[in-house]
């Protein structure tokens, strides 16, 4: 160790902690912070990315409903937050299915949360089972460099059951004020983009750019072929940017998000097995097979 350094926590850290009042109560947090970016994951929710920040300001979208753990309606409880994972049963609103599926709402097991110099690495097993049905395990490594600028989340999906399954995933990271502003701009190579609703066909001219707040503003989405697999949010005013890059052969498609609502201000930046609505198809696992999902969410200045 530098013999400038008394203590590793001088300059990163993890520290894990439970959120003792409100709808969050009883939540367990992995606080994790490299000396540039500071993440929070939320060990109820799948270990998921709470919140990120790129030296101190906030990069991510948490809705007015905050994080709960309490079982309620889906518009009453999503929290956005910086990374909401969509599957393994249903992406999007499917009759019969909850809305955007039910891994985020499955408690992880943490099996490992280190920070040396090597890195800040919590590894988590998300496990979707039934009885008499399937049994499908999610194994998740998380991984930042000490002072670097990049989160990696790296997925690995198991079918360890005795029947061929039907699986879905969907990467709902979703950025928020200050990093989503009035003229911020979504880049990417676009090779196609279709529009979802009527509204967001008419608002394509403008789809790339964030507006100021508009009260009550519907939301427009599309889906979006791209050239590489790589989508960023420019901030100049803020002079950062946020950029998601990801593993294409294994989740091929991509949905941009956008919401100019006053108190609902969010872009969805979400890479996926699968579109939605009549676009939907799951993907299947073999018996013993696995198939891994890479995805970076990093922040660098302008």
């Amino acid at each position: 160790m530098d013999g400038r350094i008394s203590n590793f926590l001088q300059i990163a850290g993890v520290r894990r902690y439970t959120l003792t009042e409100g709808a969050g109560k009883g939540l367990d947090v992995i606080d994790c912070d490299t000396g540039r970016i500071r993440f929070l994951l939320n060990v109820n929710k799948a270990c998921d990315v709470m919140q990120l920040y790129h030296e101190g300001q906030n990069m991510s979208f948490i809705s007015k409903n905050g994080f709960t753990g309490r079982e309620i309606p889906f518009l009453n409880r999503f929290e956005g937050g910086m990374v909401y994972t969509c599957g393994l049963d249903s992406v999007g609103g499917r009759e019969g299915f909850e809305l955007h599926g039910s891994l985020h709402n499955t408690p992880a097991e943490i099996v490992r949360a280190e920070c040396c110099e090597a890195g800040i690495t919590v590894e988590a097993i998300v496990r979707s089972t039934a009885l008499f049905g399937a049994n499908l395990v999610l194994r998740r490594r998380i991984f930042a460099e000490i002072g670097g600028n990049t989160v990696t989340l790296r997925d690995t999906l198991l079918n360890e059951g005795f029947r061929d399954e039907d699986y879905c995933l969907l990467y709902h990271i979703n950025v928020g004020y200050p990093m989503l502003d009035e003229g911020a701009r979504f880049v990417a190579d676009v090779k196609e983009r279709v529009a979802r609703t009527e509204w967001s066909r008419q608002n394509a001219e403008v789809a790339a750019l964030a507006g100021a707040p508009v009260p009550n503003e519907e939301e427009t989405c599309y889906f979006l072929k791209l050239a590489r697999p790589e989508a960023a949010l420019v901030n100049e005013k803020l002079g950062n940017k946020l950029t998601v890059s990801y593993s294409n052969d294994t989740l091929p498609h991509f949905v941009h998000w956008k919401s100019m609502a006053s108190g609902d201000y969010v872009m969805g930046l979400e890479p996926c097995t699968t579109e939605l609505d009549d676009r939907f198809a799951y993907k299947r696992l073999a018996v013993g097979d696995s198939v891994q999902f890479t995805v970076n969410i990093g922040v660098e200045k302008l």
